[in-house]
């Protein structure tokens, strides 16, 4: 697969995962339970433990990856941008039980579409120290990864959008970097296109000159929903500006 703007994406296997989103995995999952006659979950279980999880393909890696990078719960290092709180459950395919310890490494262009370690690539000028956006944080013993950064910008021919790698048994060195392990899903996180919408008219977004590709026109995201990564994003105020949180529940093969 050849990313839009003329770099060529390096694929990645096709193996499948499962992703649901919680409070509707959690409704089907109790609808189905009374349809049969067997006693809901209790309200103490974990939400994943209960989700009916789709199955959905894994996403191209990109051309922006760069290994080893900090284990951080904000990524933002000082960019501007709209506050974006994300809270990703990681859970294990066959049993949908969440899996603590797993290592979600995050990475994406800042407001003007540019990546770090690759300023330029998107007609802009500015400092680049090759670390910024870019991160990983280890899931808790629920399964969830919290992650504080911007909402993304957009470069040409992308729609808005994140790439997320889940690792495990990776080992934190004493510099805050992470080596080892083993990688278990690639893939992409995307955003509601009327939020994309709004968000574009803010700064500094609305300073980003490139033509933004939408999720309908965009060549890796498939229409697929939840199943396909799309976020379910929820305002932090009353403005776009105010930020928002982003929730996904991810199923991955160990």
């Amino acid at each position: 697969m050849t990313d839009t703007s003329g770099t060529p994406h390096h694929p990645v296997g096709r193996r499948t995962v499962l992703i649901a989103t919680g409070a509707t995995a959690a409704t089907l999952a109790v609808g189905a339970a009374a349809a049969s006659g067997t006693p809901a979950a209790p309200d103490t279980a974990p939400v994943a433990a209960a989700a009916v999880c789709t199955l959905t393909k894994e996403m191209t890696e990109g051309p922006y990856y760069l290994d080893g990078q900090y284990v951080r719960a904000d990524i933002t290092e000082g960019k501007a941008g709209i506050p974006l709180k994300l809270n990703l459950t990681v859970v294990d395919d066959d049993t949908c039980v969440p899996l603590p310890g797993a290592l979600v490494e995050l990475w994406h262009a800042d407001a003007l579409g540019e990546y770090s370690g690759f300023v330029g690539n998107n007609g802009h000028d500015e400092p680049d120290d090759g670390t910024f956006l870019r991160g990983g944080v280890l899931t808790d013993a629920r399964g969830v990864a919290a992650v504080t950064t911007v909402y993304p910008g957009w470069y040409r021919g992308r729609c808005v959008h994140i790439h997320v790698k889940v690792h495990t048994n990776v080992t934190v060195t004493s510099d805050g970097h992470f080596t080892g392990g083993q990688e278990i899903h690639t893939g992409q996180l995307f955003f509601k296109e009327t939020v994309t919408t709004a968000v574009a008219r803010v700064s500094p977004y609305s300073t980003n000159t490139v033509t933004r590709t939408t999720l309908a026109q965009d060549s890796i995201y498939d229409e697929g929903g939840a199943a396909s990564g799309l976020l379910t994003l929820t305002a932090l105020g009353g403005t776009p500006a105010a930020g928002y949180t982003g929730t996904l529940t991810l199923g991955v093969e160990r």
